[in-house]
């Protein structure tokens, strides 16, 4: 089905848009006299003046202070009497009653307030679990419902932007537009080569409002960070960040390359779709984008009714988000509802490309070491990585932060990582970070926005998701195919602990990777291979023989002990005990046997896991053998195993020759063990 949203002063109905097609031609446009645009601090058209400057918007508003004590009172009024309205409710117990009322009151609010506001409306939108649901459903039409602004103002700008009349650009245009969001409107249209068309113009007098707000969040932000030191966060950075992403959202040029660099790195996903811009429509203020046929992602039924599994789609964004975040470091820091469409072939479309960030490879790598040490429940590491990712001072005493951390995520985690929520553990971490001097980067703000929106938008699909369950299989993918010295550095710190092998935690990656979309048999192998072969996998092969050299010796052992016994039965000479070669009485003296027994159990475990697994086939290990047999360091391996046997065997051999040589000593001629009563019996020779 096709997404279509009617404008609210539109009495049309406009779910079957084609019929709100015109053809221009037909309809000559009328341009008005030219709007002019008030553009506040920016002074002239060129590309770096629409690029963020904090320093020229201070300087701009510091002279216009009426300007801006007026636009406070139209903030604070409002939501005043907001707060005092629901006062009043709750004094005469109409809460409930009036919840409609003020949930539309609200709305109404945020959209007068302007864009800034709307982008609060719209991610409070998204959490089901935050906000009851008449106000969910009322924020909801601030994702693509606004009112939108004249067709004479939009048309204007098309022909400054293009340089042509709206008629010569497009063959066919709506004839109202069929979305309106927080910075533009979107009109549906047609090429003269007959391309469908989405035509999105952005609202007038944009950069003035949106340049005011910030300049009001950017001094209350200074005037905390100055006065209230128990907020130890750069909220002036933090404000800058959101800031600078804004003004790129406002430059549709940048944002058509946003969307070329997205589907660069992503587009190649089966299940993920970009839409194509053409370039030779779009300026500063227009973008011309591939017209999508689909369905938001908040209407289940809808999608559910073309036979597409809707949290099947959200587990598709959980892993775009991931590679987004864990991999490139280019993510959608704006992924709510209005932005997502369910296509009818079952991809999950993304639209709106204009508030973009990226982050960094310390701080991606910095991440997944985080998520390694939660798992392990490694405080002490967690500590540090939160000094790797700015979070904490180099110099900051960590000894009061490490049980604080324990206490958190022991709470939240419970069994598993995979039943971690993720706003929980934000809402807890947040409170933690209260009492110690814990700063929030600027980054890491956007990305808390990006996952908990993405996160809410599955919670209204399936109350029970869990992100980090969907996400624990692309960390542990990652962990065994990427080849990154930081990474392979985390997977040593997660399969040993103290020189010891811990094949749980194999067992455990490779079943959760194994559901990861993109997993690679064939890569997972060859990748660790390579890697074990090589001089960085000398420590993993220096243990690993010595786990072997365990196993075997363990399972020669208990062999040899089946074989004697059985003879001795066969031949009567068995006595009903038990006799054992290692100590000689009557129980094995090996006590890694059940820690032997144990491995050996979870290695098959392993080979079983990788029998099911997506594109496992026998005979590709064919060669795979091969290539580790005819390998210098197989080799090398092979004779460490071999020490290490024939060294347990001598070892043992000389242990029960003394301890043969003990028991002849001890015999007293009666045909049974003599028991030692005095230490002199033993060494008789020490008298003389």
């Amino acid at each position: 089905m096709t997404q279509t949203i009617t404008p609210p002063e539109s009495k049309e109905n406009l779910d079957n848009i084609d019929d709100n097609i015109v053809n221009i031609h037909d309809n000559p446009v009328v341009i008005p006299v030219k709007h002019k645009e008030d553009l506040g601090p920016v002074s002239d058209m060129s590309p770096d003046s629409w690029r963020y400057h904090p320093d020229m918007i201070i300087e701009y508003y510091r002279q216009r202070p009426l300007q801006v004590f007026g636009r406070l009172l139209n903030i604070l009024f409002p939501f005043l009497s907001f707060l005092l309205d629901g006062w009043w409710d709750g004094f005469w117990g109409n809460t409930k009653k009036n919840e409609l009322k003020r949930a539309v009151k609200l709305r109404k609010i945020l959209t007068k307030l302007g864009p800034a506001y709307i982008k609060i409306g719209q991610a409070l939108s998204t959490r089901p679990d935050l906000v009851p649901p008449k106000y969910l459903d009322e924020l909801t039409r601030l994702q693509d419902q606004l009112p939108p602004f004249p067709n004479e103002i939009a048309y204007q700008f098309i022909e400054e932007e293009l340089g042509a009349k709206p008629q010569e650009v497009y063959a066919e245009i709506s004839e109202h537009p069929i979305a309106a969001a927080s910075l533009g409107q979107v009109y549906r249209g047609k090429l003269h080569s007959g391309e469908e068309v989405a035509i999105k113009v952005q609202r007038p007098d944009l950069v003035r409002r949106i340049t005011l707000d910030i300049y009001i969040m950017r001094s209350i932000a200074s005037w905390i960070k100055e006065n209230v030191k128990k907020i130890r966060s750069d909220l002036v950075a933090i404000t800058d960040e959101l800031a600078a992403r804004i003004f790129e959202e406002m430059n549709y040029l940048q944002e058509g390359e946003n969307a070329a660099r997205f589907k660069e790195l992503y587009g190649h996903i089966p299940e993920i779709y970009v839409p194509k811009i053409y370039w030779e429509y779009t300026g500063r203020r227009v973008l011309t984008m591939e017209w999508i046929n689909g369905t938001k992602l908040t209407k289940i039924k809808e999608i559910e009714a073309q036979g597409i599994n809707a949290t099947g789609l959200v587990e598709i964004g959980v892993q775009c988000s991931l590679q987004q975040l864990l991999e490139h470091g280019f993510f959608h820091a704006d992924p709510h509802p209005g932005n997502l469409l369910a296509m009818e072939d079952g991809k999950l479309a993304y639209l709106d490309f204009g508030m973009m960030s990226t982050i960094l490879p310390y701080q991606r790598y910095g991440l997944i070491d985080a998520v390694v040490h939660l798992v392990n429940r490694d405080f002490e590491a967690l500590a540090q990585d939160y000094v790797k990712l700015d979070f904490l001072t180099p110099d900051t005493d960590l000894t009061p932060i490490i049980p604080a951390l324990a206490n958190v995520f022991n709470n939240a985690l419970g069994a598993s990582v995979a039943e971690l929520n993720f706003k929980r553990i934000t809402d807890e971490m947040s409170a933690m970070m209260y009492e110690f001097p814990f700063r929030v980067p600027a980054y890491y703000a956007l990305i808390i926005r990006s996952m908990v929106t993405l996160e809410g938008i599955a919670i209204n699909i399936d109350p029970n998701f869990k992100v980090l369950s969907k996400a624990y299989p692309y960390v542990a993918k990652r962990l065994l195919t990427d080849q990154s010295p930081e990474l392979r550095k985390s997977l040593k710190d997660l399969l040993f602990k103290d020189g010891s092998f811990r094949w749980n935690r194999l067992e455990n990656l490779l079943r959760n990777a194994k559901d990861s979309p993109d997993y690679d048999f064939d890569r997972v192998i060859n990748q660790g291979l390579d890697f074990l072969l090589s001089e960085r996998g000398e420590f993993i092969r220096e243990r690993l023989a010595d786990e072997i050299v365990n196993s075997l010796d363990n399972f020669g052992q208990k062999t040899w002990i089946n074989i004697s016994t059985t003879v001795r039965e066969t031949l009567g000479f068995n006595n009903g005990s038990s006799v054992d070669h290692n100590n000689g009485n009557g129980r094995n003296g090996n006590h890694n046997n059940g820690s032997n027994d144990e491995s050996f159990e979870r290695l098959m475990n392993i080979v079983k896991i990788l029998q099911e697994t997506d594109g496992y086939d026998p005979l590709k290990l064919i060669p795979v053998v091969t290539n580790i047999i005819q390998n210098k360091e197989t080799q090398k391996l092979g004779q460490k195993i071999a020490g290490g046997l024939a060294e347990k065997a001598t070892a043992r051999l000389i242990r029960s020759l003394l301890l043969e040589s003990n028991n002849g000593n001890n015999y007293n001629g009666n045909g049974k063990n003599g028991v030692k009563n005095n230490p002199q019996y033993s060494l008789p020779s020490a008298r003389k």
